[in-house]
């Protein structure tokens, strides 16, 4: 029997521990945004905001956002410490009904957002004292929250979905939820606050077989020259293909066609160029448009022009 002096917390911590050292249970811990911490003295450090939007749809042309949370946090410049700051968190009413499998997803229903917008104001004060905007997947995020606000055009973003290896680390996905797992953690998903903070959450942690913590890896791949490749002209059988290897879909405009399209360190381009022409086009004469990238253009509109 526990001794009475135990809090609940403390009893449900002890079942847990005897639970998982018998091996026929593993746990999950809920994710719990860690208090602010003053980092450490001495050490140059940025301020990062982490940014994510639920959405009507996929198509930022079109669909609208209905939520915008952002979570601004300061790091020391070698990725090792992290403490959040503040937060953003506001629904947007999108001026048409929400598709259902959008509110079966995300919780967000036509009620919720009667009457709501955006403080454009407060979210451009807020985002303008970032030196690096980071999204779990911001080929998606970006180019919502430039058609949003300006500011997200000036700034230069990093991908934790994309640049933080993942899968070499040892994790089976790359999704939010499953990489909270991977550290025995879980998180309510699909609401934008709770993924932010569950990034800036899994950005701090060490990562199991490096040792590094995850933001380290970030901001090293951040920093490194990207080119952009477009697969102009692959053959329809090849999508599923490229999608795997991480292309996606420009449709194009009328000064260009729509094409497959990836970026990737200049220490790869060639291997990719080499891997496009004999698998995708079994040519070796094929042609494979590729360009050096800023870093404000990466996961931007901008970089398909």
């Amino acid at each position: 029997m526990l001794p009475a002096s135990r809090d609940r917390t403390d009893d449900l911590e002890h079942y847990a521990s005897v639970l998982q050292a018998s091996g026929e249970y593993r746990i999950l811990r809920r994710l719990r945004l860690k208090a602010a911490l003053p980092l450490p003295e001495g050490v140059p450090t940025r301020r990062g905001v982490i940014v994510d939007v639920e959405t009507t749809g996929l198509d930022p042309a079109t669909d609208e956002i209905l939520e915008l949370a952002m979570l601004a946090f300061d790091y020391s410049i070698d990725g090792a410490s992290v403490s959040a700051v503040a937060s953003f968190d506001q629904l947007r009413n999108p001026g048409r009904p929400i598709p259902p499998e959008v509110t079966n997803l995300t919780g967000i229903t036509d009620e919720m957002v009667v009457g709501k917008t955006i403080d454009l104001a407060a979210a451009d004060a807020f985002v303008k004292q970032a030196a690096l905007v980071i999204a779990h997947n911001a080929a998606f995020d970006r180019r919502f929250c430039e058609r949003l606000l300006p500011v997200f055009a000036v700034k230069p973003w990093a991908c934790s979905l994309r640049e933080v290896g993942w899968i070499d680390e040892g994790f089976e996905s790359a999704r939010l939820s499953q990489l909270a797992g991977g550290f025995g953690l879980f998180f309510d998903g699909h609401r934008a606050g709770h993924d932010c903070e569950a990034a800036l959450d899994l950005l701090s942690r060490p990562l199991p077989r490096s040792g590094r913590t995850a933001l380290s890896a970030l901001l090293e791949s951040a920093r490194r020259p990207r080119w952009r490749i477009r697969a102009e002209g692959a053959p329809y059988a090849s999508r599923e293909t490229l999608k795997r290897r991480g292309y996606r879909w420009d449709p194009g405009d009328r000064a260009r066609r729509g094409a497959w399209c990836t970026e990737l360190v200049e220490d790869i381009l060639e291997a990719e160029r080499d891997f496009l022409r004999a698998d995708i086009y079994r040519r070796q004469d094929a042609v494979i448009d590729g360009r050096l990238l800023t870093a404000l253009e990466r996961y931007s509109e901008r970089s398909d022009m």
